[in-house]
């Protein structure tokens, strides 16, 4: 994410996501009543006094709209900004009118906040710093794949296949098989690779992902220049994923990958839970009484309890927020498209770690 201008005293950001999770940091950052300026196309009718009004035709337009609503578009890639229209050259008369900006990788925005707070900076600025490529991961074994791509967001599943291999007795027709079948898994993992060019990390249990690297070595040397580390793991498929995941395998290729903090984090909630020692705490009115006494170290909000809340709670989970970082706390949104925000909402969508334990 490239920040072309930052002026807070003003309440002005304005930047070009250069990436999908780029769109993902906006789609957590822009939120109701904020505003967004950009470059759209709007229908615009051209009226004569003497004659009907012709047929609309789409224009392009420098428009700013005062957000209603903001909608993650996985399918096209885009975010959705619907709102009223603010800000418009005055000859096209759309002031106050609906309006829906679509927000594209390498489409810059203005983003105008009346207050700007400190964990929505810390996520531009963390945005504008990653220079790391997603992750792909093969997760493998002779019952079934999986490739995905580890996105800062959550796994983003690009194929997924079982079999049903000939048993060890018929060793020749199970080669033989395992061959089709690695073959296929191939070229999954190279559709995934050939778009990112990212680091690739091959895991599962037993001597099946081995195999299967030595397989890619020979048929693809491209692909097997980019397998960063081949790992073990009791499960394949999906749930091989979140397995690595929750076990730190990937750290070494995660270093700037946002969930394996997310995910090392909300374990460390589950595990003080699990010890009851009183360190953490979880719902709104625990959080905000821990917050009051300053005792909060880390708070944890899920990023759809943050977007979808009446605004009226949203103002209080803000103030939460905004207390906690004046009182030196850390402020994290967990994204629900991993295990990780799928737990923590299980708790009621906030959580704590707490400095002290509270009686």
């Amino acid at each position: 994410m490239k920040i072309l201008q930052m002026n807070l005293k003003k309440g002005i950001a304005k930047v070009l996501p250069e990436s999908l999770d780029d769109l993902w940091h906006l789609y957590n950052i822009i939120l109701e009543k904020d505003e967004v300026h950009a470059r759209t196309t709007r229908e615009v009718k051209v009226e004569n006094q003497y004659a009907r009004p012709k047929k609309g035709k789409r224009v392009p337009v420098l428009l700013g709209v005062r957000v209603e609503k903001v909608l993650w578009d996985r399918i096209l890639n885009r975010l959705r900004i619907h709102g009223i229209v603010c800000e418009a050259p005055e000859e096209i008369n759309v002031k106050g009118s609906r309006h829906t900006i679509d927000v594209t990788v390498n489409k810059p925005i203005t983003i105008i906040k009346t207050e700007w707070l400190k964990h929505q900076i810390d996520r531009l600025e963390r945005a504008s710093k990653v220079t790391a490529a997603p992750l792909i991961i093969m997760s493998i074994d002779d019952e079934e794949y999986c490739v995905a791509v580890l996105r800062q967001y959550g796994v983003d599943v690009k194929a997924e296949e079982k079999t049903r291999l000939p048993g060890k007795l018929e060793a020749e027709k199970r080669e033989g098989a395992m061959r089709e079948f690695f073959k296929t898994a191939l070229k999954s993992m190279r559709e995934a690779w050939i778009s990112l060019r990212s680091p690739i990390v091959i895991v599962g249990p037993g001597f099946v992902k081995n195999d299967f690297f030595s397989y890619v070595k020979r048929e693809a040397l491209d692909i097997a220049n980019a397998v960063v580390d081949v790992k073990g793991v009791n499960s394949a498929g999906v749930a091989g994923i979140h397995e690595a995941l929750r076990s730190g395998v990937f750290t070494k290729a995660l270093k700037h990958v946002r969930i394996a903090e997310e995910t090392k984090v909300m374990e460390e909630a589950l595990a003080r839970l699990g010890k009851g020692r009183g360190d953490v705490t979880y719902g709104f009115v625990e959080v905000e009484k821990a917050s009051a006494y300053g005792a909060v170290e880390k708070l944890l909000v899920a990023d759809t309890t943050l977007r979808e809340i009446s605004n009226e709670r949203r103002k209080a989970l803000e103030k939460i927020m905004k207390e906690v970082e004046e009182k030196g706390g850390q402020v994290m949104v967990i994204s629900t498209e991993h295990e990780a925000g799928t737990e923590l909402l299980s708790l009621g969508g906030v959580a704590a770690l707490l400095r002290f334990p509270l009686g």
